[in-house]
């Protein structure tokens, strides 16, 4: 009795651990684009209903990317320092069990889209194929950061058009923003993987890059600034924006120069990749703000 308590608890945290649960910065920095889009589309005040919605559907979304990545990825986790401990690639969990979770967040997110408007919905189903294929494209695509950077993308372009049922110009000047601020944290996030990542032979935006990956993320944040100032003079934000906004250029200045060093460890890496965590809440306030002041 106690032994199948004791494997059902074993099971529940390798769930946890596949869904990243215990990561949260993960799930939050998905969640953030699609927050900014449904504050900015609607005013600062959308329906509490539908962020509720958008909340929900970005951890669902996000967990069934997780499963789909470790599936794709279960010969090569194990290879990988940072990933070798995963529960499929550590066996902890089975392929069948992986399958059948990705299925429910699929089924959850699913559920959720339904409260959405028709093309907000169709966007949602557009953006499935993108998030099933993201983790192949490292085995045939030199910069596969760029196909996760268009899968957070879509957060933006659901959630505005949640509120507005188009799509506008402020729309598509958030979703560039979105889509090389996406690529700037995950190249970061990349480095910590590139020794691994040349030894078994797989792609990457810091392997591409190669010496110069540093200057690249700071061009990609110099262009999420330059996106993100227009998009804020568009549609007329407040002080309370622009204030965030220079807040957002020190912090990513700050990882510029960090990330000249080249002896910085895994850990820094996961430290700078976090900061943008908060680095994209505290824009989200200075939109919300800017907004209402």
């Amino acid at each position: 009795m106690l032994k199948s308590l004791e494997n059902h608890q074993n099971t529940a945290v390798a769930v946890i651990q596949l869904l990243r649960w215990h990561k949260p910065e993960g799930r939050l920095i998905l969640m953030i684009p699609a927050l900014w889009a449904v504050f900015l589309a609607a005013a600062g005040k959308p329906p509490l209903p539908l962020v509720g919605v958008i909340v929900l559907g970005t951890l669902a979304t996000s967990a069934a990317g997780c499963v789909i990545n470790d599936l794709w990825d279960r010969n090569i986790d194990p290879q990988v320092e940072r990933t070798k401990n995963r529960p499929i690639a550590s066996r902890a969990l089975s392929i069948k069990v992986g399958i059948a979770v990705a299925i429910v967040s699929f089924v959850c997110a699913a559920v959720l889209a339904f409260y959405l408007n028709a093309l907000s919905f169709w966007l949602c189903v557009a953006a499935v194929p993108v998030i099933v294929l993201y983790p192949g494209a490292k085995r045939v695509f030199p910069i596969p950061q760029l196909v996760l950077s268009i899968a957070w993308g879509f957060a933006v372009l659901i959630s505005w058009s949640a509120v507005t049922k188009n799509l506008e110009q402020p729309t598509w000047l958030l979703w560039g923003a979105t889509v090389l601020w996406t690529l700037g944290f995950d190249t970061v996030y990349a480095m910590s993987d590139r020794e691994d990542d040349v030894r078994i032979g797989v792609n990457s935006s810091a392997l591409f890059f190669g010496a110069y990956a540093p200057i690249a993320i700071a061009i990609f944040y110099i262009g999420t600034i330059a996106l993100l100032g227009l998009l804020g003079l568009t549609i007329h934000l407040h002080i309370a924006f622009w204030l965030s906004l220079a807040v957002a250029a020190i912090g990513w200045a700050w990882q510029f120069i960090l990330l000249k060093d080249d002896n910085l460890d895994s850990i820094a890496y996961g430290e700078m990749f976090r900061q943008n965590v908060w680095i994209g809440f505290i824009l989200l306030a200075g939109m919300i703000a800017g907004n209402l002041v």
